[in-house]
């Protein structure tokens, strides 16, 4: 069978973790759908113990089928939707669900499924249909386990017997006690997981069932639909897949009044279709499906456009492709010429184009199957080692000519989707560059080609350092980057589709994608991407004319390895969006003139690494009179006469009072949810003073909390943690927030500071995640880092004070971030370092964990010096044993590092030195200014000397077993530490050098000497002479063994070369800095070796 496909890549790809989370039992509409990957919370199932539920629109359903049975039941064939009569009872090669070969194990999820069929069966056989549902209704009132049994064996049943299908979904209806969460649950399920095995009337009914599903109005149907777009294959024109993409389409078509309550199903059917429109031409059959398709996208784009506009930037590519259908030509005229025609909010393409595209919109059009496949190579594959497993995806999708469109998904998912983490980019997995390297040298169509470099390209154009991330455009430089020796070819004609996108993407905002690809370019040399540009726009291997045209273009990055911050954009283009960091409150500024102190510009001329803050003077607001009149008018009578009351509400209990009579009637069934837009729009401009001065009291007692969390605002705050359980208005509230937030964004953190305060919704922080999805932005991540921000701008005392919160909270958010942790250590003051070093002393708070606290660290080295201390002592308060962080010393620069490098030095001084530690001290290359290796020897000689000893000369016997070639390549258990007996002689060396005027008999230990005379009995000549002080100690412990060894000690520190190094230490030092030159002079064939090992190993698994 077809379905089956290919028997996959030689090493089984993981499995997907999640399907879309199932809706939260009586929410009136779903919430934002959750993508593939995502892990939804499991809901715990209600006891019911014989209670009777209110009818449900489900089960008002189930009841009109059961009066009129007879003629559902004459329906039921042809509703099943004609699967075939036997298939019901399993096909051949396989069970009554899914296909399968005499090979494969039993499925368990079929199994289980086929048990609860048994356990239905067993009660309803031979029995009138009365008995049934009685017997039915019993058993589910028992407990939730047969409550889940009964269900999942009628959802079986209906999907495996279409005969039955119409009476096992009434009797579905009216047994599920949940809402039929279950039922969505397991259909999610089976559509992630295990469609491509399901038998052919299967699938016909599933689609009915979910075709039922969405006519009775079950909550969270539109998740369902959802997963079923995410099934629809891009670039497959196969029969199944077009009766697929078909029948979902009819779906969506015939119910198009429910379609429209869920704005973000509408989102995902316009970014499904537009993009199966280019796929669908050629045969009669399939330009009535795409006729079908425009028709369906236009009339959603021109009635429901700011819906739509959630998309973000990919809108517009999506529509590019399209552009020459006539329909499509008369929307682009409007959006060009005439966006107030489409919708009064939307001000013209740039707004659509300076958004940023969910990830969850890149992910909807790879189906579960591809999208496991690639998780997989960007997170299991060896670098060298993919070939097998790009074949084989090349086979299973890429293999027809109708498949080249699916590359630009392919790109656009691996850009925006896929981010590994630090550990995964300094590892030799299998890098994203290497895949779209592959994506592209394999294209075959010149039109395919072109689109899958702008998908590349994309979020440059418009790419703004504040919105975007770094990783959305990294793979496109590092393709161009590794590719100039391979494949010169693809870096040219990459660079050349750079420079002429600039002019001809949209001539009118030709200096806004200058104005995105320059600050593209710098963010790349800012965040060390690339060190700098020239070698690449520079590069001999490229044409000349290219090369002009990259100097024309790019002047700043052709000559210079630091290019200017900033390029002006050309026309003034309105820019008015709604996201986070537009919308600041003017009055925060004040216009008077500011100036640093002379001592700060001595010191800024100097060259010195500072930031200097401007704190601005703060004068009184005047309050201006609100004028709303212009929302008044769209408001509902009685809606907007209770408005107009809070407006003139004296006292803050009056509006209290006004304002929860307001949420009560936005509760209410017949509540038009058009105009929460309106409505928020009114209570944004009445509470202006909310969101000015500081929110957190002066004194924080209980009393001071509760009283500052009295606003009439927070009446919705309130309502929303009273409603969560068991409301089914509980989305509605969420939608009313969601549209403040895009009007006032710093209800973000104000809503976090009430869940941090307010008794009444203590335990109910999850609250916030459910906030975060159904704003526009979808992402904790992303929401939870722009609220903090805008505490941090507003009210650094709010910033502390919801800090230890918010890291318990949200681990998997926090403690992964040097964004958060640079935003607190940026604006706190030594108190407030003190106050968070206390929290984190007393268990109230962990900033850090040992996964990922080297990589925040490292971050770290870029922030200032204050900040920088900051996060060494938040580190240090933590109980985290120092082998976590100790590779961080292979970063640690000494001219550029002195913050990190005083704070490990301190930390070391403290500690028993391990052989991990002397490696990693030793590891770090030898300079004459660079006291840090010195420093820290001298002190473990003083207080560990017998252990330091025995530790020194394991790694001078192990360095010195193998033979010199080799050094460079062997490295300790971090993978970053790099270690040669040249080094651990140099610093030797040294050491021995500061001791001469001690006391200390390090050198005289028997450990040390043994080394020593081992060493020096392989080593060669040039080593002998360099390093002759330190092995004359050998020599003479050799000599004379039976001498004391306080006269052997005295003996070796008092020759003539000891002396002379001893009164000139710089020029010794020289020496040893010049040594390596007179080592290749010497040793003629060793450095040849080195060289071409050192080159083989970095592209070798094997060593």
């Amino acid at each position: 069978m077809v379905l089956q496909g290919d028997a996959g890549p030689p090493c089984p790809p993981i499995a997907l973790t999640a399907s879309p989370s199932p809706p939260k039992g009586r929410i009136q509409r779903s919430l934002t759908p959750q993508p593939s990957g995502h892990r939804p919370r499991r809901l715990p199932i209600p006891c019911f113990r014989g209670r009777t539920t209110p009818p449900s629109p489900t089960r008002k359903r189930a009841m009109e089928l059961q009066k009129g049975k007879g003629t559902a039941a004459a329906a039921a064939p042809g509703a099943a939707g004609g699967g075939g009569g036997g298939a019901g009872a399993g096909a051949p090669g396989g069970g009554r669900l899914l296909l399968s070969t005499s090979l494969d194990a039993k499925d368990e999820l079929e199994e289980r499924l086929e048990r609860c069929v048994n356990v239905v069966t067993s009660m309803t056989a031979g029995v009138s249909e009365r008995e049934a549902n009685d017997a039915l209704n019993a058993y589910v009132c028992k407990g939730p386990p047969q409550h889940e049994e009964i269900c999942l064996g009628l959802l079986t049943l209906v999907l495996t017997e279409p005969a039955q299908a119409q009476k096992c979904y009434r009797d579905l209806a009216l047994v599920s006690r949940d809402g039929m969460n279950i039922v969505l649950n397991k259909i999610n399920q089976i559509l992630m997981e295990k469609y491509l095995k399901l038998q052919d009337t299967c699938r016909t009914q599933l689609v009915w069932l979910v075709r039922e599903l969405v006519k009775s109005g079950v909550l969270g149907a539109d998740g369902v639909c959802m997963t079923f777009m995410k099934q629809i294959a891009g670039g497959d024109v196969t029969a199944k897949n077009i009766w697929l993409a078909e029948s979902v389409l009819d779906i969506l078509t015939e119910q198009r009044e429910w379609v429209l309550k869920s704005s973000i199903l509408i989102a995902m059917a316009i970014y499904t279709y537009l993009r199966l429109i280019v796929d669908h031409h050629g045969t009669a059959q399939l330009q009535a499906l795409r006729q079908k398709e425009v028709d369906f996208c236009i009339s959603l784009l021109r009635e429901r456009f700011m819906e739509c506009l959630m998309i973000g930037r990919d809108l517009v590519r999506l529509l590019q492709n399209v552009a020459r259908i006539p329909e499509f030509e008369l929307l682009w005229k409007d959006i060009i010429h005439n966006p107030q025609a489409l919708s009064p909010q939307f001000t013209g393409i740039l707004q659509l184009l300076q958004s940023r595209t969910s990830r969850k919109f890149l992910a909807c059009r790879l189906t579960p199957d591809m999208e496991t496949k690639l998780l997989f190579m960007t997170s299991r594959v060896r670098f060298g080692q993919q070939k097998r497993y790009q074949d084989w995806f090349q086979r299973q999708y890429l293999s027809t000519p109708d498949s080249q469109s699916l590359r630009c998904d392919l790109i656009r998912y691996i850009c925006g989707v896929v981010h590994p983490s630090n550990e995964v980019l300094s590892s030799d997995i299998l890098p994203r560059w290497a895949i779209i390297g592959w994506l592209l040298t394999t294209c075959t169509s010149n039109v395919a080609a072109s689109n899958a470099k702008l998908a590349l390209f994309y979020d440059w154009l418009f790419f703004s350092p504040d919105k975007d991330s770094i990783m959305n455009i990294e793979p496109a430089i590092l393709v161009m980057h590794h590719s100039m020796k391979p494949h010169p070819a693809i870096t040219a004609t990459l660079l050349d589709f750079m420079c002429r996108i600039i002019p001809n993407f949209y001539p009118p905002l030709e200096g806004h994608v200058r104005q995105g690809v320059f600050s593209s370019l710098n963010h790349i040399v800012e965040k060390r991407v690339l060190a700098h540009l020239a070698p690449l726009f520079d590069n001999p291997k490229l044409d000349k004319e290219l090369r002009a045209m990259l100097r024309e273009k790019f002047p700043e990055f052709c000559s210079s390895p630091s290019p200017p911050v900033e390029v002006k954009i050309e026309e003034p283009v309105s820019m008015e969006m709604d996201n986070h960091m537009s919308d600041k409150d003017e009055s925060c500024y004040d216009n008077a003139e500011a100036a640093f102190s002379d001592d700060e510009e001595d010191l800024n001329s100097r060259g010195k690494k500072r930031e200097f803050r401007f704190h601005p003077i703060k004068e009184t607001v005047v309050e201006e009179p609100v004028d709303i009149t212009p929302y008044l008018d769209q408001l509902d009578e009685s809606l907007r006469d209770k408005v107009l009351q809070l407006q003139k509400g004296s006292d803050t209990e009056a509006q209290c009072e006004v304002m929860q009579e307001i949420v009560d009637q936005v509760l209410e069934e017949d509540f038009d949810s058009e105009q929460l837009s309106v409505l928020a729009s009114c209570l944004q401009e009445l509470f202006k003073a909310h969101f000015r001065g500081e929110v957190l009291p002066e004194e924080i007692t209980e009393e001071s909390l509760e009283e500052s969390v009295g606003k009439p605002l927070y009446l919705i705050f309130r309502n929303l943690c009273q409603m969560q359980e068991d409301n089914s208005s509980f989305s509605l509230l969420l939608d009313l927030l969601s549209e403040l937030y895009q009007k006032q964004p710093k209800i973000g953190y104000h809503l976090l500071y009430y869940l941090r305060a307010s008794k009444a919704a203590a335990g109910k922080m999850n609250l916030y995640e459910s906030f975060a999805q159904a704003t526009q932005l979808g992402d904790l991540h992303t929401c939870l880092m722009m609220d903090m921000k805008a505490c941090q701008e507003d009210d650094v005392r709010l910033l502390c004070h919801l800090t230890p919160s918010i890291y318990t909270e949200f681990p998997d958010e926090t403690l992964r971030s040097g964004e958060l942790l640079n935003m607190i250590v940026a604006v706190i003051d030594s108190a407030q370092l003190q106050e968070l070093v206390c929290h984190v002393m007393m268990g109230n708070l962990v900033m850090f964990r040992k996964d990922s606290v080297l990589n925040i660290l490292i971050q770290s080295l870029d922030w200032e010096t204050f900040e920088q201390y900051c996060a060494w002592q938040l580190f240090l308060a933590h109980n985290i044993p120092l082998e976590t962080i100790i590779p961080i010393l292979q970063h640690l620069k000494y001219k550029e590092h002195p913050e990190a490098l005083s704070c490990l030095l301190l930390q070391l001084r403290r500690e028993k030195p391990s052989e991990e530690m002397v490696k990693m001290v030793l590891s770090r290359p030898c300079h004459p200014d660079d006291q840090f290796t010195t420093s820290i020897l001298r002190h473990w000689c003083m207080k560990h000397d017998e252990l330091l000893a025995e530790h020194i000369k394991s790694l001078l016997i192990k360095n010195n077993s193998l033979p010199r070639k080799r050094q460079s390549l062997r490295s300790s258990s971090s993978k970053l530490a790099q270690l040669t007996l040249e080094q651990i002689l140099e610093h030797l060396d040294n050491l021995r050098l500061n001791l001469t005027n001690t006391k200390q008999n390090f050198f005289s230990q028997t450990p040390i000497l043994q080394a020593l005379q081992h060493v020096q009995a392989s080593c060669d000549e040039a080593h002998k002479m360099k390093f002759s002080d330190l092995f004359s100690l050998a020599e003479e412990y050799e000599d004379s063994s039976t001498k004391p060894p306080k006269s052997r000690r005295k003996a070796a520190l008092s020759s003539p070369r000891s002396r002379k190094n001893a009164t000139q230490p710089p020029n010794a030092e020289e020496e040893s800095g010049s040594s390596s030159a007179s080592e290749e002079e010497d040793t003629k064939p060793k450095p040849t070796k080195r060289k071409r090992k050192g080159s083989s190993a970095v592209g070798s698994d094997s060593d």
